[in-house]
């Protein structure tokens, strides 16, 4: 993947270019987290994808590169009953926010996923299938990814028979049966609609 989308930037003057990705919009439990991620004008990592594209050992490996050589990461996370409270896409757009306010520098232009964003005070530009497309956008995909599954990890732990350390809370028919047989846990989003013992 190259830097196309950065590159047209970095010719206009712009610097800090951070990309914005997020995952868990679609799970049923555990929360939204985005990232937000700056990298130097030669800051290239070879194998940097589309997150879905690569196995959990590429990502872990990837995440530890992009740590080491972007300028600065941000990471946004909104928790299940803020998703509740917020609705799913008010809940992702406060994680991105979020992320962008994490960044230790103010970036100059957002690349965000998804078709649609307000940066606020800083100009962006939405690119839908952004993780697929943009350098920058599949790095932040990487560190969200990565960062929510071991934040579902954590919670298997606690809450052992959904299996989230494997599905990480999506609706695989393993947690749709434990959903049914034990109704949601605590880091459940009560309003997806969901199988469960107090569900209607």
């Amino acid at each position: 993947m190259d830097l196309e989308f950065e590159r047209r930037h970095w010719a206009a003057g712009r610097r800090f270019i951070a990309g914005i990705d997020e995952a868990g919009r679609g799970p049923l439990a555990g929360p939204v987290v985005a990232a937000a991620v700056i990298f130097p004008e030669d800051g290239g990592i070879d194998g940097v994808d589309d997150s879905k594209k690569l196995t959990a050992r590429e990502r872990e490996r990837l995440f530890d590169l992009i740590r080491g050589g972007a300028l600065s990461i941000g990471i946004g996370i909104v928790p299940h009953d803020d998703i509740d409270r917020l609705n799913i896409f008010q809940a992702t757009m406060k994680a991105m926010r979020d992320a962008v306010d994490g960044l230790s520098l103010i970036p100059d232009h957002l690349l965000v996923d998804g078709p649609r964003f307000d940066g606020g005070s800083i100009p962006s530009t939405p690119i839908i299938d952004g993780d697929a497309k943009c350098y920058t956008i599949a790095a932040a995909s990487i560190i969200a990814k990565v960062t929510r599954d071991r934040i579902m990890v954590e919670y298997d732990r606690r809450f052992p028979v959904y299996g989230f350390a494997r599905h990480k809370g999506y609706g695989t028919p393993e947690h749709l049966a434990a959903l049914k047989k034990y109704g949601p846990c605590e880091i459940h989003r009560r309003s997806f609609r969901m199988p469960g013992k107090d569900a209607s």
